[in-house]
This record gives structure tokens, C-alpha cells and sequence, in this order.
């Protein structure tokens, strides 16, 4: 993308959390920073023209969608403009000289609870803390000072608040990834756009969606997800979130597009960027 010195970023988090880290390895270290405490912060950040560009997580590798920012991206109508996948490694931290046995109570994001489920089983009594983010739980326990206290953060949080490592890489998927999305009010022009976003409802009838998906395969468009999020008050209706690869410039893309939009009741497009893997 172009130079984006004179923009400010909103990141969800604070300095040294891992979308601050995907917002530094997208956009470079010289641009303005805001944090936000909430995903709909960065969302109201971005509506109220406070910040040019916001980067969510919208997807790991081990525990699935953030089903919260798919809502947000539906319901504040942005587009996505970028992504940015992160390898994710969770260290279990605490004030200088904290030991294992020391720890009862744990705070971290409830994310990172999930990815490191199966270290956590090993540890029953300890009270797991659900916290804002796991950089802000870093910067928690610094301000505590307490050894019974400990966080599950990064690496870099723990070396910005100064914190002990007591067990590395205690996420039980090795190769633990989150793709972190860029958003932005409008859609924009770069160079080689290979993925696209969209989101549509159908009629609640037999084969909808197998004749939506249909046009993927006749067009040779790759699916590379389906996500589905409930209709509020119409039970057991879905909005379809789909990402596949291809350009909106190209003859097949725009055949399936228009036929996927011919037959949805809903359909809106969130976004052709280029994909970070």
C-alpha cells in the first residue's frame, strides 16, 4: 500500500499486544497509533473519522472466528482493504521472581485461554481470569505486583512490563496463526487483489445454498471459508460470510458475483485485497 505517514491507525489493544504487531508489520513503524480498548472501539473510531484505517483479529488457526468483529463488519457497513497473519506464540508470565507453584489466579483474553487449553488442564486450581487483552493482562500483573497473579501474553508484552517468562509457547497448535483484517470506509487500489470477502442471506428453502456455492465450481473460483452467523429474531437463518480467491477484475469473478447477487435475499461485498498467505 502507499505511505501512510500522515494517517492514524486504531488497533485493538495496547502497545505489544498482537494486533499492534500486525498493524507495525502492515503499515510500518512511523505511522500514528490509537488503541482501543474493544473491537467496537476501533468500529467507532473509524465511523467518527478518528482514525483513517483499524486493525481487528477476525480468525485463528486453532479456535476459529471472531464472531463479534464478523457482526461488527456487517453492522457498521466497512470494507476490508488488507490482512495480516500472525504467528502466535502464548507465555505464561509473571512479576520477577514469580514461580509456578506461586500462581492461583491467571488473566489473559479468553482466546488465549482457549489456544492454551490443554497446559491450562494441567493446572485445575488455578482461576483463569478472563482480561481485555492479553497485552493489557501483562500490563495488569506489572501494576499488581502480586506473585500469585500471572498472565498469558506475548513475549514482547512481557518484555515491554517487564515480566518473567515461567513457561514458554504453552499454546497446544504450534504453528498458531491469527489473520488480522484492515479495515477501512471505502475500498482501495492495489496491486494484485487475489481475495475477496463477501457476506449474503438466502431464502430458508431446500438447495439455496448448494446453488449459491454452485457458481464457485463453475466459475474455478477456490472457497477458502464459509462462515455463518444467526439472523437475529428469525431463527435458524444465517447470514453466510465467504472468502474465496479472486479479482473483481476478471471475467469469472464477476459471472459468479453476479449470479451469487442475482440469488440472495441480502448481499453485500466486504472487500478485494490481497491475501497475507
Amino acid at each position: 500500500m502507499s505511505n501512510f505517514k500522515n494517517y492514524r491507525i486504531g488497533f485493538y489493544g495496547v502497545e505489544a499486544s498482537f494486533s499492534h504487531e500486525a498493524l507495525l508489520k502492515y503499515f510500518g513503524n512511523e505511522v500514528d497509533t490509537l488503541s482501543c480498548a474493544e473491537f467496537k472501539d476501533v468500529f467507532d473510531a473509524l465511523n467518527d473519522d478518528h482514525i483513517k484505517y483499524g486493525v481487528v483479529p477476525i480468525e485463528n488457526s486453532s479456535t476459529g472466528g471472531i464472531l463479534e468483529v464478523y457482526d461488527l463488519m456487517r453492522d457498521y457497513g466497512f470494507y476490508i482493504v488488507g490482512e495480516k497473519c500472525i504467528k502466535i506464540n502464548h507465555n505464561l508470565l509473571g512479576i520477577k521472581g514469580t514461580k509456578i507453584d506461586d500462581i492461583d489466579e491467571v488473566y489473559s483474553h479468553s482466546q488465549a485461554f482457549l489456544q492454551s487449553k490443554k497446559f491450562l488442564i494441567e493446572h485445575q486450581d488455578w482461576k483463569l481470569i478472563p482480561y481485555f487483552s492479553t497485552a493489557r493482562s501483562a500490563k495488569y500483573i506489572s501494576e499488581v505486583k502480586l506473585k500469585n497473579k500471572a498472565c498469558i501474553a506475548s513475549e514482547k508484552a512481557g518484555e515491554l512490563y517487564e515480566l518473567d517468562m515461567i513457561k514458554s509457547n504453552i499454546n497446544y497448535n504450534k504453528n498458531n496463526y491469527t489473520r488480522f483484517i484492515v479495515i477501512g470506509k471505502e475500498e482501495i487500489d492495489c496491486e494484485n487483489k487475489d481475495k475477496i470477502s463477501i457476506v449474503f442471506t438466502l431464502d430458508h428453502k431446500v438447495g439455496t445454498l448448494f446453488n449459491i456455492l454452485s457458481y464457485f465450481k463453475e466459475n474455478n473460483l477456490n472457497l477458502i471459508k464459509i462462515e455463518s452467523r444467526p439472523i437475529v429474531d428469525k431463527p435458524w437463518q444465517y447470514f453466510f460470510y465467504v472468502d474465496f480467491n479472486g479479482n473483481f477484475m476478471n471475467e469469472d469473478t464477476k459471472i459468479a458475483m453476479e449470479g451469487i447477487k442475482n440469488n440472495c435475499k441480502y448481499f453485500r461485498m466486504l472487500g478485494n485485497y490481497k491475501s497475507d498467505f
